[in-house]
């Protein structure tokens, strides 16, 4: 099978979830027999005279076309990040020259729905149209700001109403950010009076919409997003769930086993972002002066310099708190065994997060937000705890107890169930390759005449 996937960004400069994501499926497929070749986004702030320019290059033995463009010099940079055309433009020669089986987008942001809308229709060498996969990673599809969660720290709830979009966007500019928390009302009148900014919201909704519906398969990694998408009106039987899987070395018990310590070892693990929630665990942490413990947060401190600023005064004022920077994919284990228990404070809502899945492969208890697909994977007083989003206070018991309960952290982790492998999660998205090259038309019963045009 030939397969192409998509991606907004690859690496070796970009690593997070989405992108090692598209990399392990990419690199598991090569390795089972399979023909892949990757396209992603390099670059948004650079781009020739057309618009766009590539380069390709391999990575990891995989074929790497490399996108770039100049989104600011678009001539509607709203439309762009939804419906780039020359994203889609690129994708019809590209694919014309491959003659791939299968396209599969993982998340969709930076790539467009213009990338759907190219694909679909399209036919391979043999005459087969090429079918279409989407991993629905996070809400793109769903949220211009892609995390629904709102400029002013409020989170989004079904049903979704443009207005409140718009209003979400423009108050991202400081001259309505004042207003927008002081009169609250009535700046929810002024943005429903802003006709042309709610227009544009409802344009990108029905055009995603359209792209979405028409794609042969839609993955999800939690029921959680799954649900989400279906109160916002894409049907959740049309949604596979399959939750990711770990590429994790056999972990003997003697590699499992934490090194004694005479304090509680606190964890947090990945991005350094407010929609994170990191200071809400440093917050905690103040709330129980005196308390046996330490925390140390991995991340990279450099992509939200304010934020990391403000984590840096809190932790100058306990001695107790460590920025203690990034770590590579293969130091995961040499990092989880140093912890007790790993912090997920995120204040927004989370898809599946490897973090977790991580430590519980390491056998180490969580303690997560309350919320989203944190939740999902967090069964409380089972294999970790949960607390309410934001609430320092609570997350501040939580931890107590794991200081004053004798036995708490060792029933944790005898609760935690083994997690997924990477061949488990690939076996079931090969189930669905298969599916839909053995229909030959959409797995969800759409007809090839029903294609957007």
């Amino acid at each position: 099978m030939k397969i192409v996937i998509a991606v907004h960004h690859f690496p070796p400069r970009y690593s997070s979830g989405a992108e090692l994501q598209a990399y392990r499926v990419a690199v598991w497929m090569r390795d089972h027999g399979h023909d892949v070749h990757v396209l992603c986004v390099e670059a948004i702030d650079r781009g020739g005279s057309n618009g766009l320019t590539y380069e390709d290059d391999i990575y990891d033995g995989l074929p790497v076309r490399r996108l770039s463009f100049n989104l600011a010099a678009a001539p509607d940079p709203f439309r762009w990040t939804y419906d780039n055309p020359w994203i889609g433009e690129h994708l019809r020669g590209y694919l014309a020259e491959l003659g791939p089986d299968l396209l599969h987008i993982v998340s969709g942001y930076l790539i467009s729905g213009s990338a759907l809308r190219t694909a679909v229709g399209m036919r391979r060498a043999n005459g087969r149209r090429i079918l279409t996969v989407v991993t629905l990673i996070d809400f793109w599809f769903l949220c211009p700001r892609i995390i629904l969660l709102r400029s002013n720290g409020q989170l989004c709830t079904p049903p979704f109403n443009p207005v409140t979009c718009a209003r979400c966007l423009g108050e991202e500019k400081r001259r309505y950010r004042l207003p927008g928390r002081l009169v609250p009302r009535m700046m929810q009148a002024f943005w429903k009076g802003r006709s042309g900014n709610v227009a544009r919201i409802e344009k990108r909704v029905e055009f995603l919409r359209e792209a979405l519906s028409f794609v042969d398969a839609a993955i999800s990694n939690s029921e959680f997003l799954r649900e989400m998408f279906d109160q916002a009106g894409f049907p959740a039987e049309r949604i596979v769930f399959v939750r990711q899987g770990l590429e994790l070395p056999s972990l003997s018990p003697e590699a499992l086993a934490k090194t004694p310590s005479a304090y509680l070892r606190v964890g947090y693990m990945g991005q350094i972002a407010p929609h994170k929630g990191l200071h809400t665990l440093f917050e905690a942490v103040g709330q129980l002066p005196g308390a046996a413990l330490e925390v140390k947060a991995y991340g990279d401190v450099t992509r939200f310099p304010n934020y990391a600023r403000l984590l840096r005064r809190m932790a100058r004022r306990d001695p107790r708190l460590h920025l203690s920077g990034v770590y590579t994919r293969t130091e995961v284990s040499q990092v989880l065994k140093g912890l007790d228990v790993v912090v997920v404070p995120s204040v927004w809502y989370e898809n599946s997060p490897n973090v977790i899945l991580e430590a519980f492969a390491h056998g180490t208890p969580v303690i997560a937000s309350d919320l989203g697909g944190m939740a999902e994977l967090v069964q409380h007083d089972v294999n970790g705890l949960v607390f309410e989003p934001g609430n320092a206070k609570a997350l501040a018991g939580q931890l107590r107890r794991l200081l004053d309960e004798p036995g708490l952290l060792a029933r944790l982790r005898g609760g935690i169930a083994p997690v997924p492998t990477m061949d488990e999660e690939m076996s079931q998205v090969m189930n669905i390759y298969q599916s839909l090259m053995s229909a030959e038309n959409s797995l969800f019963g759409w007809e090839v005449e029903h294609a957007i045009p």
